[in-house]
């Protein structure tokens, strides 16, 4: 079983900043991190990218969020974490850990985090 662990969430002001963390957590002596990454829903929205890395410096935006939020990786760790700054209000939302991990028995599958919960509000 592969389950991806998230922490960092709360209520934070506007112009503040919040890290996200998210570890793999598994009983699997060996897998591989494929893709990585951060996904939010607003309320009466649909979920949508905010992070992605692929690996190999190959990162993708929302442009959303672009030169405020930073992504980053630590496969050694196995965790993958979400820097943002100056938080709007619009960024409330759930955020959602996201994993496309391999192991021995599953192959390459898509994993999701239980999901975080950020505001942003005066």
């Amino acid at each position: 079983q592969v389950q991806l662990v998230e922490s960092g969430g709360g209520l934070v002001q506007p112009e503040g900043s919040l890290k996200l963390s998210c570890r793999v957590s598994t009983t699997q002596s060996f897998f591989r991190i494929n893709i990585m990454g951060w996904y939010r829903q607003a309320p009466g929205k649909q979920r949508e990218s905010v992070a992605v890395d692929k690996g190999r410096s190959n990162i993708k935006y929302a442009d959303s969020v672009k030169g405020r939020f930073a992504i980053s990786r630590e496969d050694d760790k196995n965790s993958v974490f979400l820097q943002m700054g100056e938080l709007k209000p619009e960024d409330t939302g759930v955020y959602f850990c996201y994993g496309n991990i391999w192991t021995p028995d599953r192959g390459s599958v898509d994993y999701w985090g239980q999901g975080t919960q950020v505001t942003v509000s005066s």
